[in-house]
């Protein structure tokens, strides 16, 4: 092998776009954002579809507009951290849905004032808190849920394992 070919690997070559929604400011440039969902590409099983593009939409907003949302989808009128909305939730998974590239996953939405409220509390940046919170919502999109407390432990030891592959620099990622 000479040195322009690259060796071989069983990684999966994966692209996601991101498409980036909302009026308020992040601490994450939208560069840094794509390199974090594209470090987590990773994670979609590779029995989800034959392609290897993905679309996910993240959208950082109020706690009006996110209380407004949660009510409407979930019916709880409160303000929350994160919502993950999937594309693919009970959606019959057709062939020519499963061959769309990019294949939407969904969109995720982060309420910026609950994510400054939750860093403060925990004593942590908010970006450390806005990058735990899109993990968590992209585990959402992907099928992972928590409905008892075992599968509560093993979705935040899979987020815990998404940021560790790229983490938020110079911050600890409890």
């Amino acid at each position: 092998m000479d040195s322009t070919t690259a060796p071989a690997t069983d990684a999966p070559v994966r692209s996601l776009t991101l498409d980036l929604n909302g009026d308020l400011p992040s601490p994450l440039s939208p560069e840094e954002w794509q390199g974090r969902f594209d470090s987590w590409a990773i994670a979609i099983p590779k029995g989800l579809s034959p392609i290897e593009a993905y679309e996910v939409g993240l959208t950082l907003t109020d706690d009006a507009e996110i209380q407004s949302l949660n009510r409407t989808y979930r019916h709880q009128d409160k303000p929350t951290d994160v919502l993950a909305f999937a594309a693919l939730e009970d959606t019959p998974l057709i062939p020519e849905l499963l061959t769309a590239e990019p294949l939407p996953l969904g969109d995720i939405v982060i309420s910026l004032e609950t994510a400054q409220r939750q860093a403060q509390e925990a004593g942590h940046s908010l970006t450390q808190e806005l990058v735990w919170l899109a993990a968590h919502g992209f585990l959402h999109l992907l099928g992972w849920d928590h409905p008892d407390e075992a599968s509560l432990k093993a979705m935040l030891d899979r987020q815990r394992e998404l940021i560790q592959i790229f983490p938020v620099e110079g911050k600890k990622s409890s």
